[in-house]
């Protein structure tokens, strides 16, 4: 499988989680689309750098070859020297041998001046691999106008106009929609677009996207895709039982619920979070358990009733950024926390603020920081990594991939991974825990119980079990390897410790007299530290 898309940033690393979404990153250290992210969650692909390639990442690879005079001399031209980029980097991930087919996905809109280069580089594929080897499907839109009270499909036909332009006939169409198309608009959009009635599926909006294979499925798409390759002979038959399960478990989930509040600065787009909503979704899953996910922009909780807008949860969970924006507010969330006993899940920055409030609320280190927040701080508890000092650009510089960690005996950690000493988990940071301080916080109680196989990077902290419940910080990003038939054992183990709060303080309010009930307040439970 991969992603072509055509913004001319070398990889989406720099780019702000709020105008693009999440950075997925895989085990070779790769940061790629998220779209990445929805390929390796639905399908058993391993996916790497070669599955993402971006118009900069393009470009910068044919002037680096012509730099080097691999061209000989040649005018570098978009026909034939970027497209032949194209199709190389596309062909590449078939070289092991092992692979029958390729799905290639175009980003953007047809029509988009930045796009034609890859649109162009598969209308020539298209007839290199022969017709019976490739297949062009189109996913398109087919808006209702609410003032007219109906499905337009004008946008369709004038979209499928401009490939056939180009030279690319879509032979399926998938139709975007919040609404069934009727027989007579697919027999419309048939007859305008030069494709079969059977070809014209309807790809509408549903409740969760792990229904779309389903609904797709029911539609007969995966047959015909089969059908249109030639591969009747060697397709098995499509077994979705274990998927249907899946989506069942999702709509209704048999054991109740959970509230869990994620406090985080880049809240006002979800799809910045996408891997760690679906992760919370595959706890669930693994719990048989529906998982209300409330979102905190943290700046908001430096008022003096933020622990009156946290009180609700069950679990409180803060994810990576960068910056310092809001990192106070997460703090206050990480103090009440750990102060009331509420289930904790720091994920990178939610690890390294994690340490910071252990250190001055528990340590009495008062003015402990990070240098990315205040490079003056006299305790330095996270600092840049040491093998990016005086290293300033932006771009792949950071601790990425996939990267060992030992599991010390007897944590929660090593528990909720069943036992296991060594784990492999992907990372993506710039700054880490001070080992100078390690002491000094472990001295106050906190555990580390996770680390590199050369103990320089401190990979997660917790808290003893006679102190907290469930309180874990880890610096890697465990939402990156969960899949909803496999979700990842920090992610049920979260979950399933939300719940049981739940169920403590349920039956708390049970046992108390009538009318002290209304004043019960999880904050009551606080220590002193």
């Amino acid at each position: 499988m991969i992603k072509l898309d055509p913004y001319i940033n070398v990889d989406p690393g720099t780019m702000s989680p709020i105008q693009h979404g999440e950075v997925f990153v895989t085990d070779d250290g790769a940061e790629t689309d998220l779209d990445l992210g929805h390929y390796e969650r639905f399908t058993h692909a391993h996916l790497s750098q070669a599955n993402n390639w971006t118009t900069g990442r393009i470009y910068l690879s044919v002037i680096e070859k012509e730099r080097r005079g691999d061209y000989l001399g040649k005018t570098i031209q978009v026909i034939p020297h970027v497209t032949n980029e194209i199709k190389d980097a596309i062909r590449a991930v078939t070289v092991n041998g092992d692979t029958d087919i390729v799905i290639i996905e175009i980003g953007g809109t047809v029509g988009d001046i930045e796009s034609l280069p890859f649109l162009e580089a598969i209308r020539q594929m298209g007839n290199e691999e022969g017709r019976e080897n490739a297949l062009f499907i189109h996913a398109t839109l087919v808006p209702f106008i609410a003032a007219a009270g109906e499905l337009k499909t004008k946008p369709t036909q004038h979209s499928v106009r401009e490939l056939r332009e180009i030279g690319i006939t879509p032979e399926i169409l998938l139709c975007r929609s919040d609404r069934p198309l009727s027989h007579d608009l697919r027999s419309k959009i048939a007859l305008f677009c030069n494709v079969k009635e059977s070809a014209v599926i309807t790809a509408q909006d549903v409740d969760t996207i792990y229904d779309v294979p389903l609904a797709l499925h029911d539609q007969g798409l995966d047959g015909l895709i089969v059908s249109l390759l030639q591969l009747d002979d060697v397709a098995a038959p499509a077994d979705l039982i274990a998927w249907r399960k899946l989506v069942d478990t999702i709509r209704e989930p048999s054991a109740g619920e959970t509230s869990i509040a994620i406090v985080g600065k880049y809240v006002e787009l979800e799809d910045s979070y996408k891997s760690l909503r679906e992760a919370l979704t595959h706890g669930g899953v693994a719990n048989n358990l529906r998982v209300n996910v409330r979102w905190i922009e943290s700046e908001e909780l430096m008022g003096e009733n933020y622990e009156a807008r946290l009180r609700d949860f069950d679990a409180i969970l803060v994810p990576g950024g960068f910056g310092k924006r809001g990192v106070e507010g997460m703090i206050r969330a990480i103090s009440y926390a750990r102060r009331t006993r509420t289930p904790y899940f720091g994920i990178c920055l939610g690890m390294q603020t994690a340490c910071i409030e252990f250190a001055r609320n528990v340590c009495d280190l008062k003015d402990a920081d990070s240098t990315e927040f205040n490079l003056e701080t006299p305790h330095p508890i996270i600092f840049k990594l040491r093998d990016l000092v005086n290293v300033d650009e932006m771009g792949g510089t950071m601790r990425l991939g996939a990267w060992p960690c030992l599991l010390a005996e007897g944590s929660l950690a090593r528990e909720i991974y069943s036992g296991a000493s060594e784990i492999s988990e992907r990372h993506r940071h710039r700054y880490e825990f001070n080992p100078a301080f390690r002491a000094t916080l472990e001295k106050g109680g906190l555990v580390f119980s996770g680390a590199s196989a050369d103990q320089k990077f401190i990979e997660i902290v917790e808290l003893s079990r006679d102190e907290h419940p469930w309180f874990l910080g880890c610096q890697f990003h465990p939402e990156f390897k969960s899949k909803p038939l496999a979700p990842h054992p920090l992610f049920a183990s979260f979950v399933h410790a939300a719940f049981q709060n739940r169920l403590q303080t349920e039956t708390a309010l049970e046992q108390m007299p009538e009318n002290d009930a209304s004043i019960v307040d999880r904050a009551a439970a606080a220590s002193e530290n």
